[in-house]
């Protein structure tokens, strides 16, 4: 009896850590999610709220400014989260040779970019490839420009800039996936495949891609959704470069949630219309993930 005793006021301690950590993830997770749903049915004016139902989903067909937001994100996912992902794959397979020196350096020095601040880089990445900028001196010194590239001020150049700063962030995050995943792959198959007269190119495809299959899976996945959500760097790049409401030259650095930063807080606040847009973007999450899922022949 005494056991039983002392095992249930065991598990009203175990309850009593646990309900605070519930309580919040009640209020800060679920709450949100739930209420957001249910505020995208209105339209909203400051406190005035009015009932549509669906009518911010369909307002979306007609809005010209989110087909321009989401055309400008699906542009960058396509373009840039290959060339990221395929990037750090090769740096992780170079940098795993056990042939290659000072290791350590490199990984550390290639990771780097990823602990640094958002805002802090970006505001160094705008001071590059201003016209003045420290890459058109570069260029130009090196006769590959005659005149300055409007790098900023184009829309063509500004989603450049954009990808070349969000491939210098993250590509390093990545790599560290692909590393220890290859850390993991038996050496005793590679000298299997040297010794049947493989080639490197060969045991690249042959070998480490199959078996490096589910981080590459998830490193897609959470990169297309790091890529959906894009806020601050385009922000920041956009700062300051054209004039009134528009986000980079043409609004080309627009993306869905910068528009739905402007729609809750720059233009007049309408948080239903905002909360709708969040919920079609979640739709496109889902879609592109089984998408990924399907194309990798991971069934879940």
């Amino acid at each position: 009896m005494k056991s039983l005793s002392y095992k249930r006021y065991l598990d009203l301690w175990g309850w009593f850590f646990i309900v605070f950590a519930l309580i919040g993830i009640v209020l800060f997770l679920f709450y949100p999610i739930i209420y957001s749903l249910y505020l995208s049915t209105f339209t909203t004016k400051g406190i005035i709220q009015e009932f549509v139902g669906l009518g911010n989903y369909v307002r979306l067909l007609k809005d010209n400014l989110f087909v321009l937001a989401l055309k400008n994100i699906l542009i960058i996912l396509i373009i840039q989260v290959p060339i990221m992902l395929s990037l750090a794959l090769i740096l992780a397979v170079i940098l795993n040779d056990r042939r290659i020196k000072f290791k350590g350096f490199f990984r550390t020095a290639i990771f780097l970019p990823a602990v640094t601040s958002l805002v802090a880089y970006t505001v160094l990445f705008k001071m590059m490839f201003t016209t003045d900028g420290l890459i058109n001196q570069i260029l130009m010194s090196l006769n590959l420009i005659k005149e300055p590239v409007r790098w900023l001020l184009d829309p063509f150049w500004a989603k450049v800039t954009l990808i070349f700063a969000l491939t210098w962030r993250w590509t390093g995050y990545n790599m560290i996936f692909y590393l220890s995943g290859l850390q993991n792959i038996p050496s005793e198959i590679y000298e299997a495949a040297e010794i049947d007269g493989a080639s490197r190119t060969t045991q690249f495809f042959k070998i480490t891609i199959p078996l490096l299959k589910p981080i590459i899976i998830f490193t897609s996945i959470m990169s297309t959704i790091g890529t959906l959500q894009l806020f601050d760097e385009p922000i920041n790049l956009a700062a300051g470069v054209v004039t009134g409401s528009s986000i980079g030259p043409g609004n080309s650095l627009l993306t869905p949630s910068v528009y739905i930063y402007n729609i809750c807080f720059k233009y007049v606040p309408n948080f239903g219309y905002a909360s709708a847009i969040s919920y079609v973007i979640v739709l496109i999450v889902a879609i592109l993930s089984i998408i990924q899922f399907r194309v990798a022949g991971e069934r879940q």
